[in-house]
């Protein structure tokens, strides 16, 4: 199999300019950490593939290449600059959101 896992995140992290190290904060873990799956040095755990497709709104098959379904560009939004608190407010707006669509 090829691993296309640090491809694939170092292209998603690039696209959406953000660093290692906000990756790495993001999902708990060190710059090193990302850096080493980036050049696939090593393989994060399942459980930190599942964060990093949360954190990226990818699905975890297109992370390790077993899906070709590229994201769209309208599938993020660059929030690297905002505070705490405005981050947890577009959460709660999100999640109205998705509560809606599901009692539709």
């Amino acid at each position: 199999m090829i691993f296309m896992l640090g491809e694939r995140l170092k292209a998603l992290r690039q696209s959406r300019k953000l660093s290692q190290e906000f990756v790495a904060r993001s999902v708990g873990v060190t710059k090193q950490s990302v850096c080493n799956w980036e050049n696939e040095n090593i393989m994060p755990s399942v459980e930190m593939t599942t964060k990093l497709a949360r954190f990226f709104h990818v699905s975890t098959d297109y992370l390790l290449g077993l899906d070709d379904t590229a994201p769209s560009g309208d599938q993020y939004i660059e929030v690297s600059d905002l505070s705490r608190d405005e981050l947890r407010h577009i959460q709660y707006i999100v999640e109205d959101i998705r509560n809606r669509k599901k009692s539709e």
